[in-house]
């Protein structure tokens, strides 16, 4: 009865990884200029473990045109933009990697 068990700090093992306010504002900014132009109707945020993705959409109901990706690695985190599997940007700087939708962009069915 006098044996004590060290239980694993869950919190350590569960850091959740999210945008903060200014990388939201950012990604918000740019999708309602898209949603007002009619080419994107809604918009999903998951927090996975070890990463946050935004997630844009034509229709809620197919799956996402643009995954944007924060996955921290060390000081700056790294950004991902991914259209299905195939990835098209990548960085350590958010207004870097968005600058991909900037040019048009043309959609690939696999």
């Amino acid at each position: 009865m006098n044996n004590l068990y060290r239980l694993p700090d869950r919190k350590a093992a569960r850091r959740i990884v999210s945008f903060d306010r200014r990388e939201l504002g950012r990604l918000l900014n740019l999708y309602s200029m898209r949603v007002a132009s009619g080419e994107w109707r809604d918009y999903a945020i998951d927090f996975r473990p070890g990463m946050a993705i935004f997630s844009i959409f034509r229709h809620a109901a197919e799956q996402p045109l643009y995954a944007i990706a924060k996955v921290p690695g060390g000081k700056p985190a790294t950004y991902m933009i991914y259209n299905g599997p195939r990835q098209l940007a990548h960085g350590d700087d958010l207004e870097d990697v968005l600058r991909v939708f900037d040019r048009k962009l043309k959609l690939l069915s696999s």
